[in-house]
């Protein structure tokens, strides 16, 4: 794990741009039965599952019938799923960096995200300009979504593109569609995109990205299944909306112990 000064700099380097990649996030033994178990979940196909067909993204089959149309999208509930899965997902190392992050008690969100995402050749389709809080209900607009790289992520196999900045940045209504994707035929919105970046990820490294950062994901061009665990924190101030969707699942409290690994 990194040290204190460096989870500092990272810290500076999320408020400023809205994202940040903390490279070598977990150890190479720990990654080694990370991609084993998920990779065995996915064979087994066990519920709960979200498929590509369910969603209708572009590029995703048209139905469960058609061709594709059985393609795992995510994984659901990975912290309940898969012992591994939450103890990285709950992890001091990640709790004594949210802890930095928020100054404060540190939940990790069961409601949002905590899933393995899974990217497949052909069928697995792009995702549109969005921010997460769009259909999130918590006191203030202020999470952290972590992704961590259980292989290599790049451009041609469908990797995430960040807005720099673009978490501190009000928009409109109209800048979004009624799904409340981010409108790519608007003028404002598409200059806007063109900034965007696509870091590069290791296997083992971790993006770190606000709730409000415009964010978005290309198809897999390559032939080979990409896998992610995502999961998603919040600070003891900013509880979720009580009767929301936000409250569906218990939370999950972090210790934070510097110098932890999984």
């Amino acid at each position: 794990m990194a040290g204190q000064h460096a989870t500092q700099q990272q810290i500076e380097v999320l408020r400023d741009k809205g994202f940040v990649v903390v490279p070598g996030f977990i150890p190479d033994d720990a990654l080694a039965n990370l991609n084993a178990t998920a990779r065995a979940h996915l064979a087994a196909r066990a519920a709960p599952l979200e498929f590509e067909a369910d969603l209708q993204y572009p590029g995703a089959p048209s139905s469960r019938d058609a061709a594709g149309g059985e393609t795992v999208r995510r994984l659901l509930d990975a912290y309940a799923r898969e012992p591994l899965f939450a103890q990285w997902g709950a992890s001091p190392q990640t709790g004594a960096w949210m802890r930095e992050y928020f100054g404060e008690r540190v939940f990790m969100s069961r409601a949002h995200h905590n899933c393995l995402m899974t990217k497949h050749p052909l069928y697995g389709s792009l995702t549109g300009w969005h921010r997460d809080i769009r259909y999130w209900s918590f006191t203030r607009e202020d999470l952290v979504s972590v992704w961590l790289a259980l292989g290599d992520e790049e451009i041609d196999n469908g990797a995430l593109w960040f807005v720099p900045g673009s978490h501190r940045m009000p928009f409109d209504a109209s800048r979004f569609d009624e799904a409340k994707f981010f409108r790519a035929d608007h003028a404002e919105n598409a200059a806007l995109i063109r900034t965007a970046e696509s870091p590069r990820l290791a296997p083992g490294d971790a993006v770190f990205f606000h709730c409000n950062t415009l964010h978005s994901a290309g198809k897999n061009l390559s032939d080979a299944i990409k896998f992610s665990l995502v999961f998603t924190y919040r600070g003891e101030s900013n509880p979720p909306v009580a009767g929301t969707r936000s409250t569906s699942k218990p939370e999950i409290e972090l210790e934070a112990s510097i110098g932890s690994r999984v």
